[in-house]
């Protein structure tokens, strides 16, 4: 019997990149708004929701690293974010009580992120279409029921952090966005947010960004002139979210500094793209050929063959992969960060 029961997979940074974020047990706790309705929308979402997600695999993906400005996980399992919409800076919190998804929102993109939610989480994604085949895939996902692909229908929210991730450690790009979005952006609207967090700034504030600021954020000249010249297109980038994904990739792409990889990450989170799996990734080959073949050397083309069987849901295929937690045993140290601001 003991052999038909495994233990949960542990958070590691493998199963964050799939994104794992441990969310608390949901607990009865004063919702924010109650002290004045007229800072803020609620509504049930269970009459739009036909399943139950699990709000930190279907959000974790759009955390940047644990101490993120725009992004919080609170004690009473609720996840809270902070997000500039076409209406304006808006704050939302989701949470699972009593089997029924709730929402509610602040500021003037409230109405917005309402409308949204539902999209947000998960609910235009279709899982089951999804046919594992592969054992590994199987287990993971029986494992994580309740995982969906999010749709924010937000692409600069998405493409900013991505383009600070290039060519970095996670550790580095993750400093960079808090640095940036504490010193640029605005605090986030609603009666009782969690303190510290941040509505990242607009889209003419990242194109005035001294240089110098860009140092200190640890941020080289090459991805600065990149989200510099992002945010001087972002009506045109927005456009991108309404946009079937590989459209939606090649609008992204006619940014110089923009390329596959980024460009994948960013559909992934802004369109709910399950086929846009990331190439051009450091570990992501050797992890799926590991995971699949038992073949760390795996390259970009190696991985989309084995991939091939799930065409259409590739990108899912990927996550759970990344969820199971297997990696080959590691040879060499991690890479380093680096920090230009000792230059």
């Amino acid at each position: 019997m003991a052999g038909r029961f495994r233990p949960p997979t542990p958070t590691t940074r493998t199963t964050v990149r799939g994104g794992h974020t441990p969310v608390p047990t949901p607990t009865e706790a004063p919702r924010a708004g109650d002290g004045d309705r007229t800072l803020g929308r609620e509504r049930d979402l269970l009459p739009e929701l036909d399943f139950l997600p699990d709000l930190g695999l279907t959000l974790g993906p759009l955390r940047r690293g644990p101490a993120d400005p725009t992004f919080r996980v609170t004690p009473d399992g609720s996840v809270w974010r902070a997000s500039r919409t076409p209406e304006g800076p808006g704050t939302i919190r989701v949470a699972v009580r009593d089997g029924a998804p709730e929402a509610e929102a602040w500021g003037p993109g409230a109405t917005w992120l309402l409308d949204n939610a539902p999209a947000l989480l998960g609910a235009e994604d279709d899982p089951t279409v999804f046919v594992p085949r592969h054992k590994l895939v199987l287990a993971t996902h029986r494992r994580r029921p309740g995982l969906r692909l999010t749709r924010t229908g937000l692409v600069l929210e998405s493409l900013i952090p991505t383009i600070l991730e290039q060519k970095v450690t996670a550790t580095e790009a993750y400093a960079s966005w808090r640095h940036l979005v504490r010193k640029f952006g605005e605090p986030a609207p609603g009666p009782a947010v969690p303190e510290g967090m941040r509505v990242m700034p607009d889209a003419r504030a990242w194109t005035l960004i001294p240089s110098w600021e860009w140092h200190r954020a640890n941020v080289d000249g090459k991805r600065a002139a990149t989200i510099v010249r992002a945010a001087g297109v972002a009506a045109r980038l927005e456009e991108a979210a309404r946009m079937d994904p590989p459209a939606a990739r090649r609008r992204l792409e006619l940014i110089p500094g923009v390329g596959p990889w980024t460009s994948a990450e960013t559909v992934q989170r802004s369109n709910g793209a399950p086929d846009e799996v990331t190439t051009g990734d450091l570990h992501l080959p050797g992890i799926v050929g590991w995971a699949l073949a038992g073949d760390r050397t795996t390259d970009d083309g190696a991985m989309l063959d084995l991939l091939a069987p799930y065409e259409g849901q590739r990108h899912r295929a990927a996550r759970l992969i990344l969820l199971s937690g297997r990696v080959p045993p590691r040879r060499a140290p991690r890479m380093a960060p680096g920090d230009i601001r000792a230059f």
